[in-house]
């Protein structure tokens, strides 16, 4: 009897399955991404969420720490069928000590030295995380995005606010 071309043939009897692995990478990832929604949920409980058409203030929030808890859980439950395992690697402590103190020092600068010097500078200190980039990219960077900014939020949307802050002479 000749067999199905798409069946797959049984395993032979001296052919063991391997085991299941799962993926600690995404298991980590999945778990604080759902401990992270959960705090933030958590923090909501107090909040009027009101209706969809009646928004009160804790609903966006909530809906927010529901998707991230989704996207945890998807990320989590795929870490079990993942068919290679991926050993967690360094901590980048580089780019936290660069990325995370820059929209801070942004938020912390822009009403002294002005839109246009803070996100200049943002971008400087946001850049110089890699190790890849260069000074020169870094400085030609920092000028596209500030002009792309500048353009964008004080010139299209018209937002208002000072484009040079006290703190500077000019």
């Amino acid at each position: 009897m000749p067999t199905d071309p798409k069946t797959p043939a049984p395993p032979a009897a001296d052919q063991t399955p391997p085991p299941p692995r799962s993926d600690k990478t995404d298991i980590v990832a999945g778990l604080l991404l759902m401990l992270t929604a959960g705090l933030f949920g958590w923090q909501t409980a107090g909040l009027n969420i009101g209706t969809t058409l009646r928004m009160g203030p804790g609903y966006f929030p909530a809906i927010l720490s529901g998707l991230l808890f989704l996207l945890g859980l998807v990320i989590f439950v795929k870490s079990f069928r993942s068919t290679t395992e991926e050993p967690i690697g360094r901590i980048a402590w580089r780019g936290m000590l660069l990325i995370l103190p820059a929209p801070v020092f942004f938020g912390l600068t822009v009403r002294g030295l002005g839109f246009v010097p803070s996100i200049f500078l943002a971008t400087l200190i946001a850049s110089m995380a890699s190790m890849r980039m260069k000074p020169l990219m870094a400085l030609v960077l920092s000028v596209i995005v500030t002009i792309f900014s500048a353009l964008v939020f004080s010139y299209a949307l018209g937002l208002p606010f000072r484009r040079f802050g006290p703190w500077l002479p000019f």
